[in-house]
C-alpha cells in the first residue's frame, strides 16, 4: 500500500468498498494488506468523518414526495409523518401530534405571544409538549370555548393551564361563548373593555397553532361532539357549503368562509386575521380532514403544516 498519506489510504479503501462495493477480501488483495487491517481502515475512515453513512426507512421517498406535492401547491413548509397501514387513527393522531410539539419548540422564542385554537388535537398535541420555561411567554385563546351547558370554559382552562405549566407563560383566557346566539349580542361583546383587551392581545400574536375541524372525523373533534352545534347549526352549515372549520370558523371547500350564516355569530379569528400573524402552524391527522384542511389551505391560514402521510395522500387526491 503506498497512496502517500493515512488519510489517502483510508479514504481510497472506503471508496473501493461503499463506492465500487468490492470486498474486505478484494480490497485487502488490491492494497497488499490482511481483511483485519481494511476492516479497522473503514472504521477509522468513519470515524474520520470520511464516510457518512444516511439511513433512509421505508417510504421514504413516498413521504418526500407528499411533502413535495403539497409544498409546491400550496406554497407551504410541509412535515409529512410516516405511518404504517396498520396504524389506526388515534395512533396517527399521537405521532403527528408528537411531531407538530417538537416543531412548535423549536419555533418557540423568549417573548413570543402565542395564539392557542382549542380542541381535540391541540389538547394532544400539548400533552405531547416538552415541558421547559420560555422567557416573556404569552398565551393567548384564539376562540371562545363557553357552549350552552357553560361546560366548555372548564375543558378550555384546563387545556390552557397545561400549556402554561408547560413553559411557565402567562395565559389570557377569552371567556365567551364559542358561538353566540344573535350576531347583534357578539358585536356588543366586542364592545366591552375587558373583551378588546383580550382581542388586542389575539392582533398581537406572533405564532398561532391549530387544526382543522371535520363533521365526520374519525378521532371526533371536540366542536362536533360537545353541544356547541344544534341540529339547526347544523343544517345552516350544510346549507351554507361549510366543510369543516378552522378556530371554530366554517369554510367552503374553495376556503371562502364570510358570508357563512354562523360566522357572524361565532368568536374565533378569521382566515383573514390569521393571515397577518407571522408563523400559522396547522396540525392535522386523519383522512376525513382532507377536505377541510385543502379548505384552510385554500384560505392561506398555514405557514407550516405537520399532517400523517395517509392525510397527505387523500388530501392531494381530491378534485
Amino acid at each position: 500500500m503506498n497512496l502517500g498519506s493515512r488519510p489517502a489510504a483510508l479514504y481510497e479503501a472506503a471508496r473501493m468498498y461503499y463506492d465500487d462495493g468490492l470486498t474486505m477480501e478484494s480490497i485487502a488483495s488490491t492494497l497488499k494488506v490482511s481483511r483485519s487491517t481494511v476492516s479497522r481502515m473503514l472504521r477509522e475512515a468513519r470515524a474520520a468523518g470520511l464516510v457518512t453513512i444516511t439511513l433512509r426507512p421505508p417510504g421514504a421517498h413516498r413521504v418526500e414526495e407528499l411533502r413535495r406535492r403539497i409544498a409546491s401547491r400550496y406554497g407551504v413548509r410541509v412535515h409529512v409523518v410516516a405511518t404504517g397501514p396498520e396504524d389506526g387513527e388515534r395512533e396517527r393522531l399521537q405521532v403527528v401530534v408528537e411531531r407538530g410539539a417538537a416543531l412548535l419548540d423549536e419555533m418557540l422564542e423568549p417573548g413570543t405571544t402565542l395564539g392557542l385554537a382549542w380542541g381535540t388535537t391541540l389538547a394532544a398535541l400539548l400533552a405531547a409538549i416538552r415541558p421547559r420555561p420560555v422567557p416573556g411567554l404569552r398565551i393567548v385563546q384564539l376562540n371562545g370555548a363557553i357552549n350552552v351547558e357553560g361546560s366548555g370554559l372548564t375543558y378550555v382552562s384546563t387545556v390552557l393551564a397545561r400549556a402554561a405549566n408547560r413553559w411557565d407563560a402567562a395565559v389570557h383566557q377569552f371567556p365567551v361563548p364559542a358561538f353566540f346566539d344573535y350576531a347583534e349580542t357578539r358585536e356588543a361583546m366586542w364592545r366591552e373593555r375587558s373583551v378588546q383587551r383580550v382581542r388586542e392581545t389575539q392582533h398581537q400574536t406572533t405564532l398561532a397553532v391549530f387544526s382543522v375541524g371535520a363533521f365526520d372525523a374519525e378521532v371526533p373533534s371536540h366542536l362536533y361532539t360537545h353541544n356547541y352545534l344544534t341540529p339547526a347549526d347544523l343544517q345552516s352549515l350544510r346549507a351554507d357549503g361549510a366543510v369543516g372549520d378552522v378556530c371554530t370558523v366554517f369554510l367552503r371547500a374553495d376556503g371562502s368562509f364570510r358570508d357563512i350564516t354562523m360566522n357572524a355569530r361565532g368568536s374565533g379569528v378569521s382566515p383573514d386575521q390569521l393571515t397577518r400573524i407571522p408563523r400559522r402552524l396547522l396540525v392535522a391527522s386523519g383522512s376525513r380532514k382532507a377536505l377541510p384542511l385543502r379548505a384552510a389551505l385554500r384560505a392561506g391560514v398555514a405557514t407550516d403544516v405537520v399532517v400523517d402521510e395517509i392525510t397527505a395522500a387523500s388530501l392531494l387526491a381530491l378534485r
